[in-house]
């Protein structure tokens, strides 16, 4: 998918340091802590391999042959039930207000359901106020606790979504 010059593509074993310095630097940026979030999962240095299992994706966005955001999305961890979790979605300033975040959504959850599932979980921070908007604008609804155990016990604002 092309975006003017702005493409969202599936992940490739040489996207793995490029990603994982944009997971990094945004949440660096945003004044994340390091533990409890992504900053610290042993996926993050392996995005790639992390998304190679059944029922999962991973997309990065690529401007100028640089990688500059990423999102995607793989079974819900310790959770009952069809339920995805949309996972890792980072940008850069760069890719910020261009629409990229709607459309890098609705290439996940399209894929999402193509694999069958039901319905779409994400966690995040109550700080990332524009995350949050653009999960709503999605058609994410928040919920009063998490679900599953992602091992993020940082994000304390949980959300879902009808697929």
């Amino acid at each position: 998918m092309i975006t003017s010059d702005f493409i969202i593509r599936e992940i490739k074993p040489k996207d793995n340091a490029q990603i994982a310095q944009v997971i990094r630097d945004v949440l660096i940026e945003f004044g994340a802590p390091k533990t409890g979030t992504a900053y610290e999962d042993k996926a993050t240095d392996e995005m790639f391999e992390a998304y190679q299992k059944e029922k999962s994706s991973y997309f990065v966005i690529e401007h100028e042959d640089k990688v500059i955001g990423g999102g995607g999305f793989a079974s819900l961890d310790n959770f009952e039930g069809n339920v995805c979790e949309l996972q890792k979605m980072y940008f850069l300033p760069t890719a910020r207000g261009k629409g990229l975040g709607s459309k890098l959504i609705s290439h996940c959850l399209t894929k999402a359901k193509e694999l069958g599932f039901e319905q779409c979980y994400l966690e995040t921070m109550p700080y990332m106020e524009a995350a949050r908007a653009l999960y709503r604008k999605n058609g994410f609804v928040s919920l009063e606790k998490p679900l599953g155990d992602t091992g993020h016990y940082s994000c304390s604002v949980w959300m879902l979504k009808e697929l």
